[in-house]
C-alpha cells in the first residue's frame, strides 16, 4: 500500500515544498485549501494536477471538515496501513497576530485542538502520525543563550502563545 498524508496549509511555503516532497516519494497526498475570494495556489501550481494530489476546500476550525476529510481517506484507502497528517496552517504574521488575537487563537491553537479531536474520534488513532509545526517565538523572550530544549517558554505575542497552545494539546493527547 503506498503511503498517504493529509497536509493543512498545503498552499503555504512550507506546505508546498512538503507536498512536492512527498508526491516525489510516491505518496497519494491530500491537501487542505482554504476558500477565499481569490484562490491562492502559485507556490503549488506545478504540481496542482498531479494524479496523487487531491485538494479539499476547508479550515482547521471547522471540525464537521476535518472529520469529513479524515472520514474521505478512510474509505478511499481501506487498506491503509498508516495515515500521516502535517499541520502546518496557522496565521504565522507575527504582527497581525496583535491585530487579530482571537483569529489567531481560533486558527493555531483551537483548530490543533480540533484536528486532534477529529483524530480521536475517526477510530484510526493508532494508524495516525501527527505532525505539529512549531516556531520558535514561542520562546519570545530570551531566557537564555544558547537556547536548548530545557531553555523556558516565554511567547510575547498571540501568535507565539497560540503556537504554544498547539504544542501543550499535542503533548496532551499523545
Amino acid at each position: 500500500m503506498s503511503k498517504v498524508a493529509f497536509i493543512t496549509g498545503v498552499t503555504g511555503q512550507d506546505g508546498s515544498y512538503l507536498t512536492e516532497l512527498l508526491l516525489e516519494k510516491e505518496y497519494f497526498v491530500h491537501g487542505l485549501i482554504r476558500r477565499s475570494s481569490s484562490i491562492n495556489t502559485n507556490r503549488i501550481e506545478q504540481i496542482f494536477h498531479h494524479p496523487h494530489l487531491q485538494l479539499h476546500y476547508g479550515d482547521v476550525t471547522d471540525s464537521s471538515c476535518l472529520n469529513s476529510i479524515i472520514s474521505l481517506i478512510k474509505n478511499k484507502y481501506t487498506e491503509l496501513n498508516r495515515l500521516e497528517i502535517y499541520n502546518l496552517a496557522a496565521q504565522s504574521h507575527v504582527q497581525v497576530s496583535f491585530e487579530m488575537p482571537e483569529y489567531t487563537a481560533e486558527t493555531d491553537g483551537v483548530g490543533v485542538l480540533k484536528i486532534l479531536e477529529s483524530i480521536k474520534s475517526s477510530g484510526y488513532v493508532d494508524k495516525i502520525r501527527f505532525y505539529q509545526a512549531s516556531t520558535s517565538e514561542m520562546f519570545g523572550k530570551v531566557q537564555e543563550v544558547p537556547q536548548k530544549e530545557t531553555t523556558p517558554f516565554y511567547p510575547r505575542s498571540p501568535y507565539g502563545v497560540a503556537k504554544l497552545y498547539a504544542h501543550w494539546i499535542t503533548k496532551n493527547y499523545r
